[in-house]
């Protein structure tokens, strides 16, 4: 076969591949085909995590009486400065409150609250129901925020790494805009997605980001600690490979015993 010939097969075969990849790369192609009311009827838990052993949270309770629910937070409030009511926030590493390995934390003037599992609503009306009534004769506001939500985001992203979010809420499509984008060579067809439970079980999701039904899936909405895995197309794994140096090694001698051998017969044919 001539070599022009092997080259027009060469050239076909790389357009090939790429038209079968360029069909992979766009999302939820089909977001036109999921019917509104679809969309619309998805509750969305954006917020709403889970707590975890080893989440640091950081809980305040507030009144109309700041003097009144001073006792049940870490950070004290002090006296208004024109007319704006301040607090004295003090050492950071003493303001957060650590879920320890058997699910507790320890909450001022409560003592210990088993809150491990619970969501975030969940745990902001359990400590409002244990001081009202029984510290004050009106129902406080509790807030719960988690300081150390993160999702772990490896493989086929342009800026692959750790994640934060301050706001304690992060969903897939924010974590993929965080990190850039997945690159070209990514799999949008199998993002993989490890979730460890509050009873420390480990659960495997995939997504088809070609298929915009992913954004239907609960998982949609991202837990502290997720680990998010993009694993690079078939065209990226083998160009990848790489030949131990003993194999390189011998098919350099074979080389060069091959130029030596026709070297010798171009020689011999003079």
């Amino acid at each position: 076969m001539k070599i022009g010939n092997l080259l027009l097969i060469a050239v076909a075969s790389l357009l090939l591949v790429a038209c079968q990849s360029a069909k992979q790369v766009p999302y939820m192609t089909n977001i036109d085909q999921i019917p509104a009311e679809s969309l619309a009827s998805i509750t969305s838990q954006a917020g709403d995590f889970t707590m975890k052993v080893g989440d640091m949270l950081h809980i305040t309770v507030s009144s109309i009486n700041s003097e009144a629910v001073k006792p049940f937070n870490k950070m004290q409030y002090i006296s208004q400065i024109n007319g704006t009511m301040s607090y004295n926030i003090g050492d950071a590493s003493t303001m957060f409150y650590l879920v320890d390995k058997e699910g507790n934390i320890d909450f001022p003037i409560l003592g210990k609250l088993h809150i491990v599992g619970m969501t975030k609503a969940a745990v902001e009306q359990y400590i409002a129901s244990l001081i009202c009534p029984r510290y004050l004769t009106e129902m406080p506001n509790v807030e719960c925020r988690i300081q150390n939500f993160r999702v772990f985001c490896l493989g086929d992203f342009n800026s692959p790494g750790v994640i934060m979010a301050s706001n304690g809420r992060l969903n897939l499509i924010e974590a993929i805009a965080m990190c850039h984008d997945l690159t070209l060579q990514g799999r949008r067809d199998n993002v993989l997605l490890i979730r460890t439970d509050p009873n420390g079980q480990r659960t495997v999701k995939r997504f088809n980001l070609n298929d915009a039904n992913f954004m239907t899936m609960p998982e949609f909405e991202l837990q502290q600690n997720d680990i998010l895995y993009v694993q690079p197309n078939e065209y990226k794994a083998r160009m990848s490979w790489s030949s131990p140096p003993q194999l390189a090694f011998g098919l350099g001698l074979l080389g060069t015993a091959m130029s030596l051998i026709t070297f010798i017969t171009v020689l011999g044919k003079k």
